[in-house]
């Protein structure tokens, strides 16, 4: 069946006979997939034909029910909640032929997707794969796990290995709820990312000192070098390259990529931190009886906040993962994990320059990213 990728164009065309106008009724929802018509849509849209023709344009419509929040875990064969990124659409076309209503036609069950197709794709982009991201080498810290993202309906397993030697698979489970159509395989469980979060989940109490430093850093905690993807689209297989990060903090943003789904991104190198602030100002009468006080300032500050930002290093990565990196620059929705929270960011930078092994021999970003709030907490 057709899926829709919201954040391009998706267009139901029709073309009748002595079409003169037509209507469309629309209907978003998540959990188990309608087997007939509900008479519960959001939208109800009409259009006059033109030389017999009409064209709607939905996927804008949907994309406004699609939350695509993320607070750090990976939703997975879960029940309703404000992360995911898919959802079900039941359209009914009814047709007014010579000006004459029709029997309505229904299309139900259609998945929408929080991704877009790129001018080259054409419209309607599809995107109809098992593997759900461009990039077949990936770069992760040796401390952390790793999440391949597919999709359930279009994959048939999912292999880990590690020194040849195969460690997990995993094959879908048959689920007709939208929020399952994807699923972010692991060896971790969902919400464990690194050894520490692994003791903390279990009950445990992570003593953070030298000895276990030294430990994380020449141990890989997750091993796998290879994952093997067997999808309708043929076979993928990714090489995995565990990086010892001895220096520096790496960094994570994680973001929505062009085939809606939470895709990880890993910063190896040196960070800084930055604040700019913002103010607003006013001159007020210190005047008393004729004179002032010195000490007393004439302009004063009404309010002052500032933003923080920092300015990211990725390390060296294959030319392959430009691809990658257009996704991040072109996401709306962007997080990073710092200080053991998950925050929103936007990426600052405006333009990026992609990088090749012919001219630049190593390739390597450094990105701006800015919380996506004030300093100063001013939620009221």
């Amino acid at each position: 069946m057709a899926k829709i990728n919201v954040r391009s164009p998706y267009f139901v065309n029709l073309s009748t006979t002595n079409l003169t106008s037509a209507e469309i009724e629309i209907q978003i929802y998540i959990g188990g997939v309608n087997t007939s018509w509900q008479s519960s849509p959001q939208y109800k849209l009409s259009s006059t034909a033109i030389d017999e023709k009409v064209n709607f344009e939905i996927a804008e419509l949907i994309k406004d029910y699609i939350p695509a929040a993320f607070n750090g875990t990976y939703p997975n064969l879960i029940t309703a909640t404000d992360d995911y990124t898919t959802v079900y659409v039941d359209y009914r076309i009814t047709e007014y032929i010579s000006s004459v209503a029709q029997t309505p036609v229904d299309t139900l069950g259609v998945r929408a997707f929080y991704g877009y197709g790129y001018f080259e794709d054409g419209a309607n982009p599809q995107l109809l794969q098992g593997y759900l991201q461009s990039n077949t080498t990936i770069l992760k810290p040796d401390d952390n796990s790793l999440k391949v993202p597919v999709d359930n309906e279009n994959t048939n397993s999912v292999a880990f290995f590690y020194n040849n030697q195969q460690i997990y698979s995993w094959t879908p489970a048959s689920s007709a709820k939208i929020q399952d159509q994807i699923a972010y395989v692991s060896t971790a469980s969902a919400d464990v990312d690194d050894y520490r979060e692994r003791v903390e989940a279990s009950g445990g109490t992570f003593e953070d000192n030298a000895c276990i430093q030294n430990f994380l850093r020449n141990e890989t905690i997750y091993p796998v070098d290879e994952v093997i993807i067997d999808g309708v689209d043929g076979i993928t297989v990714l090489r995995i390259q565990n990086i010892q990060e001895c220096k520096y903090t790496p960094y994570k943003l994680t973001f929505i990529n062009k085939f809606g789904v939470y895709q990880d991104i890993w910063f190896f190198k040196n960070s800084r931190l930055s604040m700019s602030t913002n103010e607003d100002k006013y001159k007020s009468n210190i005047l008393t009886n004729g004179t002032y006080n010195t000490y007393d300032p004439q302009v004063k500050l009404l309010t002052k906040n500032g933003n923080q930002k920092l300015s990211l290093n990725s390390g060296y990565y294959p030319e392959s993962n430009n691809e990658v990196f257009r996704q991040l620059f072109l996401s709306e929705k962007v997080w990073i994990e710092y200080n053991g929270k998950t925050l929103g960011v936007t990426i600052s930078n405006k333009n990026i320059s992609y990088k090749n092994s012919l001219t630049d021999s190593l390739i390597n970003y450094t990105i701006g990213v800015e919380f996506a709030f004030d300093t100063i907490n001013n939620i009221r």
